[in-house]
């Protein structure tokens, strides 16, 4: 039954004319020169993954509100407590699904699925010339007010170029927490977290970046719309969380 449960979840493995790829069911016919591989963590496979929504059904693509906590792709060791999987499986498997970008396994908000090869690609050609706008909510420490109701970060990450400007929404006194508005002109590793890290103000419950913001709560960094020209309905559309 460990067995079968690992394989429903995505840990089992078989290579197949030098390509790997998950094995789902027992039943599978196996052939001569056929490697398989299990990647078994125990603690992993019992997670029970929080449940996404969808925001949208495009055909070609879908669009999902992601939870914290559910990554975007699933690893070695599994993919049941990741979005690509949930997908497939809201589908019954009757649609394929392309990973066209992510946002942090403990950040929340919308993302994009493609549903074929092509859908896949002419996303990925607009994330890659910036031609999606993505705008994030998140809540840091303390009052950033003092700083301005807008403002630019052009610190560089990894030695590259980074910018993340910002707009305060809110500032809430007596937590001591500023809701702003954010948006990544470069798509750096963790950026908007490092970024504000960087100037004195890190993300309320980020588990990695900064001091004194842990919290209960979660990590407060929101994926909160993804605004483009669809390549397929030639329209601007706009998907909020």
């Amino acid at each position: 039954m460990k067995v079968k449960d690992a394989m429903n979840k995505g840990a089992v493995w078989i290579k197949k004319k030098g390509r790997m790829q998950r094995l789902r069911k027992v039943t599978a016919r196996l052939h001569p020169g056929d490697h398989l591989e299990m990647h078994y963590d125990e603690k992993l496979l019992s997670l029970t993954p929080p449940e996404p929504r969808l925001v949208a059904d495009k055909t070609q693509y879908s669009v999902w509100y992601k939870p914290s906590g559910l990554m975007a792709q699933g690893t070695m060791f599994g993919d049941h407590c990741s979005l690509l999987r949930q997908a497939e499986l809201f589908f019954k498997g009757s649609r394929k699904v392309f990973l066209v970008h992510r946002i942090d396994r403990e950040a929340d908000g919308v993302m994009l699925i493609a549903h074929t090869k092509e859908a896949a690609a002419r996303l990925s050609e607009l994330f890659q010339k910036k031609l999606i706008a993505k705008e994030y909510h998140v809540v840091v420490l303390g009052d950033l007010t003092e700083q301005g109701e807008k403002g630019t970060i052009a610190l560089p990450l990894d030695g590259k170029e980074a910018v993340t400007e910002y707009a305060v929404i809110s500032y809430d006194p007596q937590h001591n927490r500023t809701l702003v508005s954010a948006f990544i002109r470069t798509g750096r590793l963790h950026q908007i977290r490092r970024h504000f890290e960087m100037i004195g103000h890190p993300v309320i419950g980020d588990p990695k970046y900064g001091r004194g913001n842990k919290s209960r709560e979660g990590m407060r960094l929101t994926a909160a719309s993804l605004k483009f020209h669809c390549p397929f309905s030639r329209k601007e559309v706009e998907f909020k969380s």
